[in-house]
């Protein structure tokens, strides 16, 4: 009787122990799973935090340029109304005088004809000034929409080599070299590529600009095998540029200019190695098609 309540009891035993295992694999499963969980979503926090922040700068930039391009627009209506208010003057006093010599049978009527057609060239006039000041809104909005989808684009970019401006009415991308070239190559570096495709895209989804590739260098000479001087090494990067944009990206050649500017528009004095290092850099700028300009010119000439 002794034996089997022994075997029994050794049998319980065996079997809680077993259940007690299987219970704790279970939950060190359900707890390293969750640790995995909560690991992704602490690495999604701190992503979105960054997303959060790059797009607060993003904004406050796009409100300072439209506050500059708000206070450049006011400035243009207000010599637009200027303007106008002298046309409207000169018209009603024309017609005044015009009306008197006719009465007065002082001038023929060829010479009355002629003030008409002058009255007509003023009207002309005033009909090309606000369909430039339309252009000119027109062109500030596109350039600001432009900065915005490039900023957007590179916000993945460090800002100390990739920078994007509106100046003189027109969109520059500023590309440090250290980013683009080794010291006194004109060969791109690899990873520079991701930014001249995200560049490129932009470019080719914008076809109303041309684009003006800048090489620019600091004050130390240069004088290899392969570089004469500072104006054979930036003119050489800035053929790089624009040969890669071609054929690496199906940027149109028709669209693109190439220019070396070698050490005399510096950013800034190239007293220091600071200052050297924003001296060296490429720019792509985006210009308006000029002949768009000629052709409003030609029209309100006519």
């Amino acid at each position: 009787m002794k034996q089997p309540l022994i075997f029994l009891l050794l049998s319980l035993l065996l079997l809680s122990s077993c259940v007690g295992k299987k219970k704790y694999t279970a939950m060190r499963g359900k707890y390293d799973a969750l640790k995995i969980t909560y690991d992704k979503m602490a690495t999604e926090i701190g992503n979105c935090e960054k997303d959060k922040q790059s797009l607060k700068q993003l904004l406050t930039d796009t409100k300072d340029q439209l506050r500059r391009k708000d206070e450049e627009l006011e400035a243009l209506r207000k010599k637009l109304s200027e303007m106008e208010g002298q046309l409207e003057y000169l018209r009603k006093t024309n017609n005044s005088l015009l009306d008197r010599l006719e009465d007065l049978s002082v001038v023929s009527k060829s010479g009355a004809e002629s003030i008409r057609q002058s009255l007509e060239s003023l009207n002309d006039q005033s009909k090309y000034i606000k369909d430039l000041n339309k252009s000119i809104r027109n062109k500030d909005s596109l350039n600001l929409a432009l900065v915005m989808s490039i900023k957007r684009s590179l916000q993945d970019i460090n800002d100390s080599d990739v920078d994007v401006q509106v100046k003189k009415g027109v969109v520059y991308i500023s590309i440090s070299d250290k980013m683009l070239f080794q010291t006194g190559s004109a060969v791109i570096n690899a990873p520079a590529e991701n930014v001249l495709s995200k560049i490129a895209r932009i470019i080719n989804d914008h076809r109303e600009f041309d684009v003006l590739v800048e090489g620019h260098t600091d004050n130390v000479p240069i004088s290899t095998s392969c570089m004469v001087d500072n104006w054979d090494l930036s003119a050489k990067r800035a053929t790089s540029v624009v040969r890669s944009l071609q054929t690496k990206y199906g940027v149109m050649p028709s669209r693109m200019t190439a220019g070396g500017r070698s050490e005399y528009i510096p950013k800034v004095s190239n007293d220091d190695a600071t200052g050297k290092a924003q001296n060296r850099r490429t720019e792509i700028i985006l210009l308006p098609k000029l002949d768009q300009f000629f052709k409003l010119l030609e029209e309100a000439n006519k």
